[in-house]
């Protein structure tokens, strides 16, 4: 309750019967003595009453609207990054000084694995969810990012799920190509079309598509983790407290110098009327989702029905905007 709802609640019971007491003890013998006490109790009463009220705690988290991020963001360098992480493992306090349950770090991988793989690299570490994305050449697929505390089996299961959502989407896309009249729109729809199917078809493989997780564990169990073949970097985070207001963007295996979209070589844009210059390539507009602030799409809902993008606004196929979760996430750069 706000100070000033309690002061009126105050006013409305308390006064009244201050009124009439005080009304009784004004014709009584002890008058002089006893109507500056009860003034001064009345007083106090009302001061301790504001002080009380106004240290009333906000109802509710706190936290909303807080964003952790954990990562590295595009634009900047990956050696820096994994150079950054590691110094971070190095200097982290004991397990006395971390909370019972471990510290959260971030864990890219130097290639992709498959679930089966993951399980091996991760040990007896607690997993709290993975990243993914098939590995088309020259094609940006989308990152995807999926909890899965046991590996490899939620992972191998998410994978199902994923499968069957991006045969609905090919379906969707082979839908449209076949009813848009313009020719550059039609190709757009049967390249996200393609992409769609060849996702499909990686995921129910349970396709080597891993490439980073997030865990939970003590430092000296994290930098153990740091050690061990294909991982490429331990990226502790012990300010993460929830995941769901964390942001996590591993870089891709295959990126070395800087964090960027992945160039797609899936379309090709005419060259203008009269020009004598080869066509340029264009990225396909394949699905994607998430906070476009973050360097590549990211989704929470591997079930989740398709979202086709809209007609591009221009004559060339729109690139796929990169993600921020939420906000999480997501997640990840691309090459």
């Amino acid at each position: 309750m706000r100070a000033g709802d309690l002061l009126r609640q105050l006013d409305q019971r308390l006064l009244p019967r201050l009124a009439t007491a005080v009304a009784r003890l004004g014709h009584g013998p002890a008058r002089p003595r006893l109507l500056p006490s009860v003034a001064l109790l009345s007083c106090a009463a009302v001061l301790l009453t504001a002080v009380w009220a106004t240290d009333d705690r906000p109802v509710g988290d706190p936290t909303v609207g807080e964003v952790t991020r954990v990562g590295v963001a595009n634009g900047e360098s990956i050696p820096g990054y994994l150079r950054a992480a590691t110094a971070d493992l190095a200097t982290l306090p004991s397990a006395a000084a971390t909370p019972g349950d471990g510290t959260y770090a971030l864990v890219s991988l130097s290639t992709y694995l498959t679930p089966q793989r993951l399980a091996a690299v991760v040990g007896d570490v607690s997993v709290a969810e993975v990243f993914g994305r098939v590995p088309l050449p020259d094609r940006q697929t989308e990152i995807v990012r999926l909890p899965a505390q046991r590996v490899p089996d939620d992972v191998v299961g998410a994978m199902a799920d994923l499968a069957a959502r991006k045969d609905r989407e090919a379906a969707d896309y082979r839908t449209r190509a076949a009813g848009a009249a313009d020719p550059e729109l039609r190709q757009v729809y049967a390249s996200g079309a393609e992409v769609a199917a060849a996702e499909a078809a990686a995921y129910r493989s349970g396709c080597a598509c891993v490439y980073a997780a997030v865990v939970r564990a003590e430092p000296a169990a994290l930098r153990g983790v740091a050690t061990r073949p294909d991982v490429r970097v331990v990226d502790p985070a012990p300010e993460v407290r929830r995941l769901d207001r964390t942001v996590f963007t591993p870089p891709l295996p295959e990126q070395r110098d800087v964090a960027r979209p992945p160039a797609d070589g899936g379309l090709a844009s005419p060259a203008p009327t009269g020009s004598t210059e080869p066509a340029t390539r264009s990225p396909a507009a394949v699905p994607s989702a998430g906070d476009p602030s973050e360097p590549a799409p990211t989704v929470t809902d591997p079930s989740r029905p398709p979202s086709p993008p809209a007609p591009p606004a221009t004559r060339s196929p729109t690139p796929p905007t990169s993600m921020d979760a939420t906000e999480g996430s997501p997640a990840a750069s691309s090459p």
